[in-house]
């Protein structure tokens, strides 16, 4: 089999080794799609997604339906008449003819271990989960939420203190080189699909408001997932003095506890013990509202918080 024409649908930072690895590996890139250009920062100004850039750097054919199952971009497509769709984080829900319609149909990159964490946050729910271990997985589109079957799997163990950054990253590393064996095993004709267990499934939907926010009631370990799992963005916050105090990075610690949840017992370490519903977090790395991304230990010296309060008031 010649190589395949592919279209390449993606839209953030994760899709970018994807996009580059196809490339630079020589296979045929017949386009690029992605979101449109959206407004970003305090004012507002339209920005480009990451995949567009990097398209435009290796001079390849951009285009930013509003909707894909727009009639005009439909007809675009039909145009491209692409082999193979290859879908890396794009964004939007994916029309049958879409799905169907190229000869070797549509594969996507999708960051956990199917059927486990379907969904627009797999690698935040499965941080927030308390999970091990993740992976990567290569499936068949189908129209379902990430139900098609699986193509390929690589499974990965998640350090202690990883945080969803850094995950991320790792992870569209290596979705990037399994989608290069993936493409080589379907030259050779040796890549089958293997259906999911859709009982197993579980789900990772967007994160919403409600779970940035802190209940220091809960188990210290939990509070840490959260943490973890929303670092650097979105960002797990509580409240001091009314004001927003973004954490980054902290640590739990099990233990009998006797103060009401979220109260600040003093500092440790260069860290500061807060109380949960069973032990404490240790916190690290804070922003306060309107301030710098800082240590523990530098938010101290310009802040002052006293054993006894409580935080997330």
């Amino acid at each position: 089999m010649t190589k395949p024409r592919i279209l390449f649908m993606g839209t953030p930072a994760f899709a970018l080794a994807a996009l580059q690895g196809l490339v630079q590996g020589g296979w045929p890139a017949i386009g690029v799609v992605t979101q449109p250009d959206r407004p970003q920062g305090r004012g507002r100004t339209p920005a480009p997604p990451p995949v567009k850039l990097l398209a435009e750097q290796f001079g390849l054919p951009v285009f930013q339906p509003e909707k894909v199952r727009d009639p005009a971009f439909l007809e675009t497509f039909r145009r491209l008449a692409p082999d193979l769709v290859i879908v890396a984080a794009f964004g939007q829900i994916l029309p049958s003819e879409i799905i169907h319609g190229p000869k070797l149909g549509c594969i996507n990159i999708h960051p956990s271990l199917l059927p486990k964490y379907r969904g627009a946050a797999p690698i935040n729910r499965a941080l927030m989960g308390g999970e091990e271990k993740t992976g990567v997985t290569i499936m068949q589109m189908d129209e379902g939420v990430d139900s098609g079957a699986i193509l390929l799997q690589e499974e990965t163990t998640i350090g202690p203190e990883e945080n969803f950054g850094q995950l991320h990253d790792r992870l569209a590393v290596m979705g990037a080189d399994l989608l290069r064996m993936a493409l080589a095993m379907l030259l050779s004709g040796t890549l089958l699909p293997c259906p999911q267990d859709h009982r197993l499934a579980t789900a990772a939907p967007r994160i919403g408001r409600e779970d940035v926010r802190i209940d220091w009631g809960k188990d210290c370990r939990q509070i840490v997932w959260l943490i973890r799992g929303l670092s650097p963005v979105p960002c797990a916050h509580t409240l001091f003095g009314g004001k927003q105090l973004r954490i980054f990075a902290a640590a739990a610690e099990p233990a009998d506890v006797v103060e009401a949840p979220g109260t600040v017992i003093g500092e440790a370490a260069g860290a500061l013990r807060i109380a949960t519903g069973n032990g404490y977090v240790l916190l690290k790395e804070v922003q306060a509202e309107g301030k710098k991304k800082m240590m523990v230990r530098d938010f101290l010296r310009g802040c002052r918080i006293a054993p006894g309060q409580i935080l997330g008031k």
